[in-house]
């Protein structure tokens, strides 16, 4: 798998994750669904972290730093990639 293609899976996978936490966190509240999606949001947050800097040039477009931003930053990383090489 291409690092681009990861990179947009990680961040599918972050987002969700993250989106299922605040959900159970403003209604039910259910420890079962915190345990064990919260790790799979680390992960998946570590692993945007990771596959920015795989990406060609991704320094250079300043994308790996705001991958590092905690709840949009892969998003920030993404769309900063896409402005600089559409082909990615």
């Amino acid at each position: 798998m291409r690092p681009v293609r990861a990179l947009h899976v990680a961040v599918a996978v972050e987002t969700l994750s993250l989106a299922a936490l605040l959900v159970n966190l403003s209604t039910a509240h259910v420890e079962a669904v915190s345990s064990l999606v919260g790790p799979l949001h680390g992960g998946a947050y570590l692993a945007v972290i990771a596959l920015t800097t795989l990406v060609p040039g991704s320094a250079r477009a300043g994308a790996r730093w705001r991958a590092c931003v905690p709840v949009i930053g892969g998003l920030l990383a993404v769309r900063r990639l896409r402005t600089v090489n559409p082909a990615a």
